[in-house]
């Protein structure tokens, strides 16, 4: 039950899947030295019940082997009833009505060999080697606990095997590591997930079990219908079958069973965990799900974790155990599973070594080796390993690796008894190109991390001179100090704010332009991204490779964007080369020359990323929100994003991107700021010298429509279909006054406390509380007219409404009847106040709060003003505030996720009107 990172057949056989061979251009290593083929010969049959008989005729020696496989393991379990697949393992050998007693005895007396019994995950087996004259012997036992058992299955039975199992759990816990599988298994899967518990299930369902539970389970799974016998040895086909036809032949066949195929759950973002154990050293694992045994994925990443960490040869081996001597053991494999794989890698730490050190090398050695792929050698090296492994082990006819586990693995999860042959041919025709793939595809950012340290390592010291009793209190908090602002106007009235800074030889300078995503209002959707996007893909003199090339010589950096309410261009500059920097800068913003074959390279890939943003349910939400909180005539009805749709991209032209640029991007819109080490008196010149005589003979474009939208008077639901989604991505969302119209300070603690930070009311609840998200927040996205308060959660899918509901009680309750408590706003405080200076302390960082004030028209102080706002702020203050603001019962919400498995809860929480938009934001009817 415990898992092994694949050690031989186990890896082998876990590719064996129903695919085809892939075709590639690289070429494929060949092995270091020629590998024979290996062939099972078998026949197969199905008996009327529909039991699946597969024999293999081997006479080399007068033995038989019997392989039984139950397609039933701890997956087909549900949550409340978990254990029993294991627990029957324990039953079934416990007796049946025709022999009540221990299975053992018999078959010791006759010589068995390799006699045993295993459940994972996905199938229980029996299987054990006895010599040819004790066939039927084996087969009248097994066939009459396939048929017989239930009359043998006593409470007192059961209660035995019970406390057995229970204690099996115990010592399995209390084994160094012991722990470790079931903290990954729930930690990697979503709840309710059949893989998010352990395959020996928890104490209080074993307890809970009773026999009429149990009677039920039986009836169920372990018809010959779900199993599949496999004969391995010094048989005769025909008399072996007519044996089984006489032994099993008469059992009934139980329910169909009906079963998922696939359930990845790849995890979205990297989550980490760290365990205390009785343990001598620590030891960090990192997890991957990745797909089922069934697929060629799976095979190719099982090469692929050969050369990562298994044997000496291996890369984790070299680097962390012999050449920089930080581990004493690594490993790397996969656990095959039916439904979704997991890519584990494992490192134990020197003792006294240092742990962060170890997984940095874990993860620079999995990084080189996706960036790179494996070299050659490496996988030839590996190739030929692996298949003399797997030929080794299918000497012997019993056993896992043996040729009759071979034919019952293959029949039962490949859907043939030769589906290894399919693992044979990708471990023989993989290339470093075909690993390097997959591996990059399914080892991202997704990672479960668990570091297990040793209880030792947390105990105080009798000689630590540190008072550990608490925390030490912060002393006082500095000042935010930001540099002066100057300000001068340029001849055609652009003005400048510059902040003097000298530490390093280094100028940040931004054009600022009132635009922005908003001014799409009088274009295509994605015209204002686009066009800054292609001002530096070339102008009049210099093109998009040339400019690159001179910057780079500059040790300059360029760039250009935009958000909702500004274009921006961007420069960071030596100050000894700065003016020839301004020059290229100037050049950029004054005379782009939106090249067609630019154009027409960038369309495809911006399209692609329109694509994969409408894939992505957190960005599609961010897509779908704005008009329905604006309105479509609003300046902010816009995807978030600002990338526009694929109709308007496909549909623009160079001749709209040179309009826009005409119309927004001109000096009376401007606004430059600069921040480092340059005085006013040596800055202006090179700017006039740039800018000052810069004029455009166009008319501007109409100011964008920035209206004040009412709040609707009742709540309303939009639901976005994502079939299979594991989690639900869930939007509330109001609109909350614009800058200026409210106490900033104030708004700012108040989404603080709510949802902004990581102890905030919502995360603790939906996070922490409940475990059904990985986070949950609320925030205010800045913008110069009302502004959004929105609530956003991903969640697991079975809880999406009452996570809608647990997000109302909090909105509801905030402010009323659970009030600020002092406490709460202390931690708010010194959150939005004590991280200023660190968020403004280079010239990058000074120039984007500068930039801020110029968006919103605030006192360049306005920033060194807001802590003295914010420490004045009481808890009354945030009530009343959020009393007057937050509204839940007036909220849009947005949810996109497997509407099959939660429309229907949603919609019986009678928020409000309920709507099915496409991916595009239209409606769409409901089934």
């Amino acid at each position: 039950m415990r898992p092994l990172l694949l050690p031989l057949l186990v890896a082998a056989l876990s590719g064996c899947a129903a695919f085809t061979a892939q075709t590639t251009d690289s070429p494929r290593p060949s092995p270091a030295v020629e590998i024979p083929s290996l062939d099972i010969p078998y026949q197969a049959f199905t008996l009327d019940n529909g039991l699946r008989v597969v024999i293999h005729e081997d006479h080399k020696a007068p033995i038989v082997a019997v392989n039984l496989w139950y397609h039933v393991g701890s997956k087909d379990e549900t949550p409340g009833k978990t254990g029993f697949a294991h627990l029957f393992e324990h039953l079934m050998f416990n007796g049946s009505e025709h022999y009540d007693d221990e299975f053992f005895r018999p078959l010791e007396n006759v010589g068995a060999t390799g006699l045993n019994g295993t459940t994972n995950v996905d199938r229980t087996n029996y299987y054990g080697t006895v010599p040819s004259g004790a066939l039927d012997l084996v087969l009248w036992l097994e066939s009459d606990r396939m048929g017989h058992l239930l009359g043998a299955i006593t409470q007192d039975k059961l209660d035995e095997q019970r406390e057995v199992v229970k204690n099996e759990k115990r010592q399995r816990a209390n084994q160094p590591y012991g722990q470790v599988w079931e903290r990954i298994a729930a930690a990697t899967y979503p709840q309710g997930h059949p893989y998010s518990w352990s395959t020996i299930g928890s104490m209080a369902d074993l307890e809970a079990a009773s026999l009429d539970d149990v009677h039920a389970w039986f009836r169920r799974y372990y018809g010959p219908n779900n199993a599949t016998l496999v004969i391995a040895g010094d048989v005769d086909t025909e008399q072996a079958l007519a044996r089984v036809r006489h032994y099993f032949g008469g059992i009934e066949p139980g329910p169909a069973v009906s079963r998922r195929t696939q359930w990845i759950a790849p995890m979205q973002a990297p989550k980490r965990e760290r365990m205390v154990d009785d343990v001598p050293q620590h030891r960090i694992y990192k997890v991957w799900n990745i797909p089922g045994l069934d697929t060629r994925a799976a095979s190719e990443l099982n090469l692929l974790s050969d050369v990562l960490g298994s044997g000496k040869n291996s890369r984790l081996y070299q680097r962390l155990v012999y050449e920089d001597q930080i581990a004493t053991d690594v490993s790397a494999g996969i656990w095959p599973k039916e439904l979704g794989s997991q890519f584990i890698m494992t490192a134990t730490v020197q003792p006294g070594g240092d742990p962060a050190a170890v997984e940095a090398a874990m993860t620079e050695e999995l990084s080189r080796l996706l960036a790179d792929g494996p070299r050659s050698d490496e996988l030839s090296r590996v190739r030929t390993r692996v298949t003399a492994g797997f030929i080794r082990g299918a000497e012997r006819v019993g056993g896992s690796s043996g040729k009759s586990g071979i034919l019952a693995r293959s029949a039962v999860f490949g859907g043939s008894p030769d589906a290894y042959k399919r693992y044979l041919d990708v471990l023989e025709n993989a290339t470093p190109q075909d690993l390097r793939e997959v591996g990059q595809q399914w080892l991202d950012a997704g990672v479960y991390t668990l570091v297990v340290e040793p209880k030792a390592s947390l105990a105080a010291t009798t000689d630590d001179p540190v008072d550990r009793s608490q925390l030490p209190t912060p002393g006082t908090p500095p000042d935010l100090r930001l540099p002066t602002v100057q300000t001068t106007t340029l001849a055609n009235g652009i003005e400048v704010l510059l902040a003097q800074r000298s530490a390093v030889p280094l100028v940040e300078v931004r054009m600022l332009f009132d635009a922005g995503y908003a001014a799409d209002q009088s274009a295509r959707p994605g015209t204002a991204s686009m066009t800054m996007a292609m001002l530096d893909e070339g102008t009049a003199t210099r093109d998009a490779l040339g400019l690159s090339a001179e910057l780079d010589r500059l040790g300059a950096r360029l760039s250009a964007g935009a958000n909702l309410d500004q274009c921006r261009v961007s420069l960071s500059a030596l100050t000894p080369q700065l003016p020839a920097a301004l020059d290229i800068m100037s050049d950029v913003l004054r005379n782009p020359a939106f090249p067609p074959d630019e154009l027409a390279r960038m369309k495809p890939r911006w399209l692609a990323s329109i694509a994969q943003e409408k894939t992505r349910p957190n960005s599609l939400a961010f897509r779908l929100l704005p008009p329905l909180l604006y309105g479509q005539d609003h300046a902010y009805a816009q995807p978030l994003t600002g990338s526009g749709t694929e109709a308007s991209i496909a549909a623009l032209t160079r001749e709209e991107l040179q309009q826009f640029h005409r119309s927004w991007i001109r000096p009376e819109r401007a606004t430059l700021v600069v921040v480092g080490d340059i005085d006013m008196a040596t800055l202006k010149p090179m700017l006039e010298r740039r800018f000052g005589d810069w004029t455009v003979d166009a008319p501007a474009a109409p100011p964008k429509t920035l209206n004040t939208v009412a709040t609707p008077q009742h709540p309303r639901v939009f639901l976005i279909d994502r079939p299979g989604a594991e989690q639900s991505v869930v939007l509330g969302g109001q609109l909350v006054p614009r800058r200026g119209d409210i106490d900033e300070a104030a708004l700012r603690a108040m989404n603080a406390l709510f949802g902004g930070n990581f102890t905030a009311r919502l995360n603790m609840n939906l996070r922490e509380d409940k475990g059904w998200a990985y986070g949950a927040s609320s925030f205010v996205p800045d913008t110069a007219a009302q502004r959004p308060f929105i609530l956003f959660a991903p969640v697991q899918t079975d809880r999406t409404a009452d996570a809608m509901l647990e997000m109302l009680r909090e909105a509801r309750a905030f402010g009323g009847s659970a009030p600020v408590t002092s406490d709460e706003l202390s931690v708010a405080k010194n959150g939005l106040t004590l991280e200023l200076p660190g968020s403004n302390e280079t010239s990058r960082q000074v120039a984007g709060t500068l930039s801020e004030s110029v968006r919103f028209g605030l006192d360049p102080r306005w920033y060194e003003q807001f802590v003295s706002r914010v420490q004045a702020l009481d808890t009354s203050t945030i009530d009343r505030l959020a009393r007057r603001l937050i509204t839940p019962d007036r909220m849009t919400w947005v949810v996109i996720g497997d509407l099959a498995r939660i429309e229907p809860e949603v919609r019986a929480l009678n928020l409000g009107p309920v709507q099915r938009l496409d991916a595009d934001g239209k409606v769409i009817a409901s089934p």
